[in-house]
This record gives structure tokens, sequence and C-alpha cells, in this order.
């Protein structure tokens, strides 16, 4: 029982919220979501914590270990500089299941655009003063 309650909260750690970019935008229209995670979780574990979490039904999880960039450092003026690299990224790529679906991105209505809803939240403030 406790080994589960260590898991659970381990895996919650591990899973942030879905990365908001071009590209994923591109492929939520393909049921696939991008997940920044830790190196150590696994799919099952993934999988798992995205049903719960979002409750949808996860129908593939594909990872990707990106390794970090070569980064050149110095230490002092006239020390000799060095390579180093940073730390390497892992990401998972989670497919749901036909019809569902997890928000991400904020959706404008009514075909307005985001300049006009600001101008529309402004207007609505003055008016309460």
């Amino acid at each position: 029982m406790a080994d589960t309650k260590k898991n659970t909260a381990e895996i919650k750690l591990n899973l942030l919220e879905p990365r908001a970019t071009e590209k994923t935008y591109a492929e939520s229209f393909k049921r696939t979501y991008v997940f920044p995670i830790k190196k150590s979780t696994t799919k099952q574990e993934i999988a798992k914590l995205v049903a719960k979490e979002f409750n949808v039904t996860v129908v593939d999880v594909r990872t990707l270990l990106r390794k970090g960039k070569k980064t050149k450092y110095s230490k002092g003026k006239h020390a000799y500089p060095g390579t180093t690299y940073r730390q390497d990224k892992k990401f998972a790529y989670v497919t749901l299941k036909e019809g569902d679906s997890i928000k991400v991105f904020e959706e404008q209505n009514d075909n307005t655009s985001a300049k006009d809803a600001k101008k529309a939240d402004k207007n609505a403030g003055k008016e309460k003063k």
C-alpha cells in the first residue's frame, strides 16, 4: 500500500502540463499531445497519469530523449575555456482515442481577434467605474 502511494506521488512530479508550441498545436489536430517528463518515467506511468488527470483514453505513448546541447564556458579572464553539455530532456508524445482531447490552447469564439477581445475587456472595466 505504501509503495503505491510513493509511486503515485513520484509520477505526479514527473508530468507537468502539455507543451504549448506551434509544433504541438499542429500535433493536437492528430490527437497527439506532448508532455515534458523526467528521464526515469516509463510509458505505462505516463499513460496512467494522463488518463487519470485529463479523463481521456490513451491509445499510444512514444518517448523522445533529446540530448543536451554543447556549450562553452570559461572560469576567469585568462582561464582556458572548456566545453560542457546542458541537461538531456525527455518528452512523451501521447495519442488519445478518437473523440478525446485536452484543452491546451485558448480558443477565440465568434471569429474575434485577440485585440478585439482585449478592447472589449477594457471597455467593460471602464463601464463598471
